[in-house]
């Protein structure tokens, strides 16, 4: 009897641990799905959050505004660097042999155009607020150079360009006749040799884009 209420007493302890078990279960099963739906809708919230965080970004960059003030600022850097044809107002400049004869024992020099005179020329435009130049349908840059190669000059190591030279320059024409025709100015100091000078004031101008590669091999970007 005592072994047969020791088995009795084993059975129903194993029935009741059994039994607490299965009524335990769907709380604890419960409480597992409510803890992750917590997590889930945390996450769902940091990734709206993320979202939200995205869309401000993009609407900040695809603002109107601020698209039209890097277009601007990109039109300017074009149009410095010269790779963009430009139209303007400004005033037209042809310069030419003399056509006076002159005096045996002259310096015949003296009566035609050399790469100074243009150079001069271009100086005297670019102090009086010229903004895009081109010399025979030749756009000019900041590094352009001008040189004297015989009877004609050489633009930029590639174009070769005979008289008559004919500057282009926008700007404001007044402005700009107005430097190149001063009293003892660079058309004064041209006409007393001859030179043949005419400037003309224009009120649309078109100047080309640059046509060479611009290269930089040891400039480089500052901090």
């Amino acid at each position: 009897m005592a072994l047969a209420g020791t088995i009795l007493g084993l059975a129903l302890g194993l029935q009741f641990r059994y039994a607490t078990g299965v009524a335990a279960s769907p709380d604890s099963q419960a409480a597992w799905l409510v803890n992750s739906v917590d997590r889930m809708q945390q996450e769902r919230d940091r990734l709206q959050t993320q979202v939200n965080s995205l869309r401000q970004q993009l609407d900040d960059i695809t603002d109107t505004t601020r698209i039209a003030g890097v277009q601007h600022d990109l039109e300017v850097a074009r149009i410095e660097a010269g790779v963009d044809a430009v139209t303007g107002p400004g005033v037209t400049v042809t310069l030419n042999d003399s056509s006076q004869p002159f005096a045996p024992g002259q310096n015949p020099n003296l009566y035609v155009l050399h790469d100074v005179d243009v150079l001069r020329v271009l100086n005297e435009i670019k102090a009086a607020g010229g903004e895009a130049i081109a010399i025979n349908g030749h756009r000019l840059l900041a590094g352009s150079s001008v040189r004297c190669i015989g009877p004609a000059i050489l633009i930029d190591q590639t174009a070769r360009v005979t008289p008559p030279y004919v500057i282009a320059a926008v700007g404001d024409p007044d402005t700009l006749a107005a430097a190149l025709n001063m009293r003892g100015g660079v058309v004064d100091s041209l006409t007393f040799w001859g030179i043949r000078v005419t400037v003309q004031k224009a009120a649309q101008l078109t100047i080309p884009a640059y046509q060479g590669a611009v290269t930089f091999t040891y400039a480089k970007p500052g901090e």
